[in-house]
């Protein structure tokens, strides 16, 4: 009868933290504008900035820059400390890698610190020249 409590227990867990991935995911929906990025220490020029933006739905995303589209989805992990997020390219420019991230919203506020080389998932939202990742700060879109 134990191992019975202990299933019951383990279904419960995984079914809150479904939960909370589904309330994550549409916390993060919609249209996000590149605010501020920088990459290994170094800031972005500010032309790049404002022709960078997020698509989030579900679990795909869509970034543009410019003309330029790559898109790909996203897997959430809220319940890590820094949340995580795994985003795998499907079309563009990322096709076929997968990038590590940590993610904080804060209203609508997103950062997003990534490994662009995909291969160690940063630990803090900071960069620079011994902890090369992309930093990335986007407000919600309005409207």
């Amino acid at each position: 009868m134990k191992r019975c409590g202990v299933v019951l227990v383990f279904v419960v867990a995984a079914t809150a933290r479904c939960q909370d991935a589904a309330r994550e995911k549409t916390k993060l929906e919609g249209k996000w504008m590149l605010v501020s990025a920088e990459v290994a220490g170094e800031k972005l020029p500010e032309a790049v900035v404002k022709s960078i933006s997020l698509t989030l739905k579900g679990d795909e995303y869509t970034v543009k820059v410019g003309e330029a589209v790559d898109k790909g989805t996203v897997r959430l992990d809220a319940a890590a400390k820094p949340k995580t997020m795994d985003i795998t390219g499907t079309d563009g420019p990322n096709k076929g890698k997968t990038l590590l991230a940590i993610y904080e919203l804060d209203g609508d506020t997103l950062r997003v610190c990534y490994d662009l080389a995909g291969k160690k998932r940063p630990t803090a939202f900071e960069t620079s020249k011994e902890r090369p990742f992309f930093l990335a700060v986007y407000q919600r879109a309005k409207g």
